[in-house]
């Protein structure tokens, strides 16, 4: 009997561009889009510049584009920085299932080997959607227990995600491909304990995902061998982080190209634990549709399910007054707090200046953050704000697919640095049905980042 990665494989290698959906062609070309925003407007961070540095430090010459740097290096170090810049600021794309992040992954391994090998928009968009694919079935059969047994579900299942594009860019066959995925398995992982001090560790994973992926399809291509049963085997990916029997591995090959599960990632609107999200938006509608001043606003409650309680309300200080970055992201109060004072939630909001305003400070501390048991399908919830009048509102919150104008919006507000003209170029190129080379794109961002920072 196969394997799940030979059932898998099988259907990758056998994949043609012309079998994938409209509806996947359409989200992988948004998410590129969304990740080449993401990567420019974190260009200038610390994690993002120290990702650079690292890569050009141990990179030979190579066919890849790292956006803001000199020069063309390997692949997967091009990958490794990009994946970082595209996380760092908790902006990208989420399976709401099992939290996973795929476009962070996906597309800088997209991006380094689709330019590597010319590959052309069709090809280049099948790739990540096979990526999304691979990462949506594996990520879905643990739902979130990677992260209850303090994985991060993204540095667990993107190695294989990355190698599943890197191996449909460069034609490798089935049998190659599980031996990639084989090598893949003993390259995941991602701990969670980024939450106790809001370091960066966590915006390693991505980057080292990707660049473990194209590792695994480069050793993989030459001969080198790993294990065929690396998902469901006794040792494998979810016996050896989960314990044996806890992942519902049975459904992860059913449906091959009929029932498509990469295009179910939600697009982020604001930078943030893509959980809070929903909280945002019924926050904001609230605010909007009621005409509410924040000073009116005497107590906030959110209902969220039990696992969501130690990623963003526990421990409650640090997410009443975020001192880093990464507190802000992962702080439902503080963001409810900061969206209700400003009517929107955007990077300014994750200032240092912004993070320490007495207002939103002492709003969040009237957020109330409670345990739902009943809670836990695709990031549902509720929410009340009560109002000095005595009166209360709630909404139920809920994850909903973002429009395609949406994610445009959001490239061009986060690809600023280029230069509006530039930016709308980048965005024309990839807009539905039109042909582009990513080489000729990378090289138009890279030109005009240089031109603005001179």
């Amino acid at each position: 009997m196969a394997t799940l990665a030979e059932r898998l494989a099988a259907w990758v290698a056998g994949l043609e561009p012309r079998d994938v959906p409209p509806a996947e062609t359409e989200r992988a070309r948004l998410g590129l889009l969304d990740t080449l925003g993401l990567v420019v407007v974190a260009h200038a961070t610390d994690a993002a510049r120290i990702g650079r540095e690292v890569a050009f430090a141990n990179a030979a010459a190579g066919a890849a584009t790292l956006l803001g740097g000199t020069a063309r290096i390997a692949p997967g170090w091009a990958a490794f920085a990009h994946g970082i810049a595209a996380h760092c600021r908790d902006f990208d794309d989420t399976f709401t299932d099992s939290v996973v992040h795929p476009g962070s992954v996906v597309v800088p391994v997209a991006l380094a080997v689709g330019e590597a090998v010319a590959a052309p928009a069709p090809a280049l968009e099948a790739a990540i959607a096979v990526g999304y694919e691979v990462a949506g079935r594996l990520g879905a059969a643990a739902g979130r227990k990677f992260h209850a047994n303090g994985f991060h579900a993204t540095g667990t299942v993107g190695p294989f995600a990355a190698a599943a594009t890197a191996a449909k860019l460069q034609g490798l066959d089935a049998a190659a491909l599980v031996d990639a995925w084989g090598l893949a398995g003993s390259m995941a992982g991602g701990l969670m304990e980024f939450l106790r001090d809001g370091t960066w560790s966590k915006w390693l994973h991505p980057g080292w995902a990707a660049h473990g992926g194209i590792l695994a399809v480069d050793l993989a291509k030459r001969g080198f061998r790993g294990p065929a049963s690396v998902i469901e085997g006794d040792h494998g990916l979810f016996a050896a982080f989960l314990g044996r029997g806890e992942a519902d591995t049975v459904a992860i090959g059913d449906g091959l190209g009929r029932q498509w599960k990469g295009g179910a990632a939600h697009f982020k609107h604001y930078p943030c634990a893509h959980v809070i999200q929903p909280y945002l938006d019924a926050a904001l509608a609230l605010a909007a549709e009621h005409g509410l001043a924040v000073d009116a606003i005497e107590a906030v409650t959110c209902w969220l399910a039990p696992w969501a309680i130690p990623i963003v309300a526990e421990p409650r200080a640090p997410k009443l007054a975020p001192a880093t970055e990464l507190d802000a992201i992962a702080s439902l109060p503080f963001q409810v707090a900061a969206a209700l004072t400003d009517g929107r939630v955007d990077l300014a909001t994750l200032t240092p200046a912004s993070r320490a305003r007495p207002a939103v400070r002492a709003l969040a501390a009237k957020v109330a953050c409670v345990a739902d048991p009943t809670l836990g399908h695709a990031f549902d919830g509720r929410i009340a704000l009560g109002l000095r009048s005595g009166r209360t509102l709630e909404a139920l919150v809920s994850a909903a697919p973002a429009a395609a104008e949406r994610v445009r919006q959001k490239f061009l507000a986060n690809a600023a640095a280029l230069g509006e003209r530039e930016a709308r170029a980048v965005a024309d190129s990839l807009a539905s049905g039109r042909p582009y080379m990513i080489a000729t794109i990378l090289t138009l961002m890279n030109e005009a980042l240089r031109r603005r920072r001179g």
